[in-house]
């Protein structure tokens, strides 16, 4: 990277942003411009530094983290990464900045702060990184898209039949969480049963899947070693602490979590995942590469194509950042690229076919 990125630090606590300070400037591709520790403060940096990057406190006295993104991003979208406590409040506000246009998030440590929030800088320079390379423009784009519903099959209990050994996988990181929440409502009731991974720090996955939930017609929880995948369902793996793969026992398909290293430097990893369906599911099976940073997923959707199931990738001029669909589409993984509003639709005829 020729150029630093350049981050504007926004936290009420000053340990916080000593520890962040001291954290960013140690890689030698981050510049820190400024520090504020309230939001009336952090918009005149803004205003006058331009920053590349900024790291905003979720839970902040006078004005929230998501109302101050809310406003800054009506008139200087900039790539935000939040730092989030795991508060019920906290969690709440954190869904909805992504939502607002955030593009990731970083959990402050439960307790020891001083000990524990600086082992997890090195994640934190690499998400303040892969933030500076989001397209907010792309994100305007993607949150003022409407994705038409696919419609419901004539014949629904056939359908639901005939869809039982169908699995469709889903692999998103930055961006993903705002692109899956424009995308799941387009779903019929009666899709086959639908695996996702979605990059996300450990505590956040339960909310997100409940504000799916409630979005979609689709049932969608949080998934637990031995849910079965089902028509109708979406599992979203948790954050954080394991992997999660797909099981063949008898004529049913189930999902297992389990522990391990990080895979593509994630976990859970959409790599793990795929290559599961892969070998469980092969031609059965129907997925998607969407927008995130790195390359998570890429040799796993090759692997689903090479086992005779459905490829796809989302375009670039709908992804935020364009990473891992592009290095899906140069291992000959994807065999088409889709623009977000398409994906829906080319899932479920696929799996029907």
């Amino acid at each position: 990277m020729g150029n630093k990125v350049r981050v504007l630090i926004v936290d009420d606590s000053s340990l916080v942003r000593k520890i962040l300070r001291e954290g960013l400037d140690a890689d030698a591709e981050i510049e820190v411009v400024g520090t504020a520790r309230d939001p009336y403060v952090a918009r005149d940096l803004l205003v006058k530094l331009r920053p590349d990057v900024i790291t905003l406190d979720v839970e902040m006295p006078r004005m929230d983290g998501v109302t101050f993104l809310r406003k800054y991003m009506e008139v200087l979208p900039t790539p935000t990464v939040m730092i989030s406590s795991l508060t019920e409040s906290g969690r709440s506000i954190t869904m909805d900045a992504l939502e607002a246009g955030a593009v990731d998030i970083v959990s402050k440590p439960r307790i020891g702060l001083v000990e524990q929030f600086p082992e997890m800088m090195e994640e934190v320079c690499l998400r303040v990184k892969a933030a500076a390379q989001a397209d907010m423009d792309h994100f305007k784009k993607v949150r003022d898209t409407q994705v038409e519903r696919v419609s419901e099959p004539k014949k629904r209990t056939q359908a639901l039949e005939e869809s039982t050994d169908k699995v469709i996988a889903i692999g998103a990181s930055t961006g993903g969480v705002e692109a899956l929440a424009r995308i799941l409502p387009a779903f019929p009731a009666a899709s086959p049963g639908i695996v996702i991974v979605q990059h996300m720090p450990e505590g956040f996955t339960t909310s997100f899947a409940e504000r799916l939930n409630n979005i979609s017609s689709l049932k969608v929880k949080e998934a637990e070693s031995g849910d079965r995948i089902v028509p109708g369902q979406v599992l979203l793996a948790p954050g954080g602490k394991r992997h999660m793969e797909v099981r063949r026992t008898g004529g049913q398909y189930k999902v297992q979590l389990r522990e391990g290293e990080k895979v593509t430097f994630n976990r859970p990893s959409v790599d793990v995942l795929f290559d599961s369906v892969a070998q469980q599911v092969g031609r059965n099976a129907t997925a998607v590469l969407m927008t995130g940073m790195g390359r998570d997923g890429a040799k796993g959707l090759r692997a689903i194509r090479d086992a005779g199931g459905r490829t796809f990738a989302q375009n670039k001029a709908t992804s935020v950042i364009y990473g891992m669909p592009q290095e899906a589409v140069s291992l000959g993984a994807a065999e088409k690229e889709l623009a977000l509003e398409r994906i829906p639709e080319a899932l479920i005829k696929a799996a029907r076919a």
